[in-house]
């Protein structure tokens, strides 16, 4: 299928000329709702436990308060969760309650959960962000940095359904080379119509929906030209979701290429993937995202398509995330931790399924969808964009798999006994 990811773009100048400009935002902080009227696992819940740790939660909504979306400028402007139906409905983002509770900081990486996190990569090699000079690639030196896990980001403009961060960053990778950037992010609830021309199809009546997309701009504000000898950043946007049982998720990806020796995925980032929870067939890959077994893959930017996504057949939720990928841009950054042979032979789409570390313990259970720009090699002020736009849709299962079926290529039965004996 042919997708339109220049209508996510429109969409965002669409907003901001069709809004009034209020006096005074529509998301000034509001009473949280009792936490007692909600059953555990709804949005209703989920938005009043934030509430108690974020007095400056914004939450974005339609006007009928149907599909709403709660996002935290304290957590780097995260969409944190999300619903189609109100308050009473089920939300769909993972949250760690326990560290969000402990209001205390992890060492290495706070996993405070939610659908869309700006992050920065690469995450390992010569030119990564998350190691200090010199040190080994281990998991004792790896330190996710302040200003994509710890720092708030500020708010710019705000108004029903879009609100805009940004924040001034500066950072230094493995190889000693500085970077000033600073950062533009807007958040903005899509209407059904906008849902149905971005992905080019038809609602069924059955299906309810909500969807969000995040415009995420780098500008580099230094004086020096980033270059490939001294390393590059990227815009790495992860979405982490509650798995089940029964979710996998699904990946399209390019057969008919002209280098057939580019692999169709990485399935080493944590060990191989058993073939249990792998399986290339036709031109698809499913990956269990039962969040019981840790492991991570890849698809490198020749064999990526802009779209993918995930079914949880227990709770009949097919999630649908797209994501701006430029033609003929192959260079990506490397996040594998070593010393690299190809810094910019990285992947442009990646999925991770959280389960118990080796030392013991585990973040979530979580799994996570993720896309990344390309690597951005910026004069002095200029910019690089990437926007990734998250999609879940709840109804009857025949309206669900026409929509499976015409965005990922297949439906939701062969998803749901993919991995069935």
């Amino acid at each position: 299928m042919q997708l339109k990811p220049s209508i996510i773009f429109l969409f965002m100048l669409s907003v901001a000329a069709c809004q009034p400009k209020p006096e005074t935002t529509d998301n000034e902080p509001q009473a949280a709702p009792e936490s007692s009227a909600y059953a555990e696992g709804s949005f209703g819940d989920d938005l009043s436990f934030l509430h108690q740790y974020h007095d400056n939660l914004i939450v974005l909504k339609s006007s009928d308060e149907a599909t709403q979306v709660a996002v935290a400028p304290n957590y780097q402007g995260r969409v944190m969760t999300s619903t189609a139906g109100g308050l009473s409905g089920k939300s769909f983002g993972w949250m760690n309650r326990e560290l969000i509770a402990s209001g205390k900081f992890q060492e290495h990486f706070n996993a405070f959960g939610g659908e869309d996190r700006f992050w920065l990569g690469p995450e390992g090699g010569q030119f990564s962000i998350f190691f200090a000079e010199g040190t080994d690639f281990t998991f004792e030196n790896w330190y996710t940095p302040a200003p994509i896990d710890t720092d708030p980001f500020e708010v710019a403009d705000s108004a029903s359904n879009k609100v805009s961060f940004t924040k001034d960053i500066n950072i230094k990778n493995y190889s000693g080379t500085a970077f000033n950037l600073k950062v533009n992010r807007t958040i903005a609830l899509l209407d059904s119509q906008q849902v149905a021309e971005s992905l080019g199809i038809q609602l069924p009546d059955s299906v309810h929906q909500v969807a969000f997309s995040s415009e995420n701009i780098i500008s580099n504000t230094g004086k020096e030209t980033w270059t490939k000898e001294k390393g590059l950043l990227s815009i790495w946007i992860l979405g982490m979701f509650q798995p089940s049982a029964n979710t996998t998720v699904v990946i399209p990806f390019k057969l008919g290429i002209s280098n057939t020796s580019v692999p169709i995925l990485n399935d080493t980032y944590f060990g191989k993937v058993p073939e249990d929870r792998l399986i290339v067939a036709d031109s698809i890959i499913y990956f269990k995202g039962d969040g019981t077994y840790r492991s991570k893959i890849g698809v490198p930017p020749q064999r990526a398509k802009p779209v993918m996504g995930s079914y949880d057949a227990n709770n009949k939720i097919l999630t649908i995330v797209h994501c701006t990928l430029p033609q003929n841009n192959y260079d990506y950054v490397n996040s594998m931790w070593e010393i690299q042979d190809q810094p910019y032979g990285g992947d442009a789409i990646n999925a991770y399924n959280d389960g118990p570390l080796e030392e013991g313990g585990q973040l979530g259970p979580f799994y996570e969808l993720e896309s990344s720009s390309p690597a951005a090699a910026l004069a002095p002020e200029e910019s690089m964009a990437h926007v990734q736009t998250t999609f879940h849709f709840t109804g009857s299962e025949a309206g669900l798999n026409a929509i499976a079926e015409k965005v990922l290529g297949v439906g939701i039965e062969k998803i749901s006994t993919i991995f069935m004996p």
